[in-house]
């Protein structure tokens, strides 16, 4: 089997960053490069956290690019300050940042300098769109050196995880930080993997998950990965949610094999206004044709997890 080149973009979060480690254990993925875009994160802290993961897996040849556009919805100042907590963790903080790495372009200038070097390229996305939508409105004829676009966002058939003063609650954050962006993608013309919440609804980070983690603490990144996951703790009881395995199930799609996760195929379309900004809704006839994740086989999942953990 050849070995998937991957553009990683991410944005900072604690699963963006467990999501970085998976893609790095997996030995079908060719990572071409990873921007960075500051959503649920402060640009600098998710920066040091990438630079980090890469020394620790010897990678500082992967290239890093920062996105500079900030969305029109504003995550929570308490989410976007986890890389810092987790820039604060023993393993962490005995880690050089290697900055040789991190280039000086924008993300979007570096995406699309890599499609440009890289041909049949996998976008993997656990963040808002932005970077790549942008990178391909000012490149449109990179759109066909795209192979797929595997995207954690979106809510199709169940209810989005955005509460805010002015929304009714049917997006999901990725796609509610910058909604035209979400609209955008979806008329690109691009193979699309949904992985919305869906389908990460089936798979809560609990204390039984916790506890298989913590028995193989004796490799290292299953113990970075445990107390990546025991620093979102403190969100649950502010914000009233269960932490799933997001970004992790988009990362996973990379590696597992094709009938764990199942998907369907639906027109789609967006919602670029409140009360419903982001919400990514059926639209038959109208929308666009994606590819949305469905509820997944969670202990084959979970079983790919601690693997490539033992790494």
């Amino acid at each position: 089997m050849h070995n998937k080149k991957v553009i990683f973009d991410h944005d900072g979060g604690v699963d963006d960053l467990l999501a970085l480690m998976l893609v790095l254990s997996m030995d079908n993925v060719d990572l071409v490069g990873v921007t960075i875009t500051p959503a649920d994160c402060y640009l600098p802290d998710a920066t040091e956290s990438t630079l980090k993961i890469l020394s620790m897996f010897g990678r500082q040849d992967i290239p890093v690019a920062q996105g500079r556009y900030y969305g029109i919805n504003a995550f929570p100042a308490d989410w976007r300050a986890q890389p810092k907590i987790c820039n604060a963790l023993p393993r962490m903080l005995t880690t050089e940042a290697d900055s040789n790495n991190l280039l000086s372009c924008s993300a979007p200038e570096a995406i699309n300098h890599w499609l440009q070097a890289h041909d049949g390229v996998t976008v993997l996305m656990t963040g808002p769109c932005s970077n790549l939508v942008h990178a391909l409105q000012t490149h449109p004829h990179n759109c066909a050196r795209v192979n797929e676009v595997v995207w954690m966002g979106g809510a199709v058939d169940v209810a989005g995880n955005v509460a805010t003063h002015n929304h009714d609650t049917s997006a999901e954050w990725n796609a509610f930080w910058d909604p035209k962006a979400t609209q955008q993608l979806f008329t690109l013309g691009l193979k699309i993997k949904l992985i919305s919440l869906d389908a990460t609804n089936s798979l809560p980070v609990n204390k039984q998950f916790l506890v298989q983690l913590a028995a193989q603490q004796q490799y290292p990144m299953s113990d970075l990965a445990g107390q990546f996951w025991a620093t979102t703790i403190n969100s649950i009881p502010a914000y009233e949610f269960t932490y799933y395995m997001w970004d992790v199930l988009a990362a996973c799609y990379l590696g597992l094999p094709e009938d764990c996760i199942p998907f369907v195929s639906l027109e789609l379309d967006v919602s670029t206004h409140e009360p419903n900004a982001g919400q990514t809704f059926r639209s038959p006839g109208n929308g666009q044709w994606v590819d949305v994740a469905q509820p997944v086989d969670k202990q084959r999942v979970l079983d790919y997890v601690l693997q490539l953990l033992r790494r």
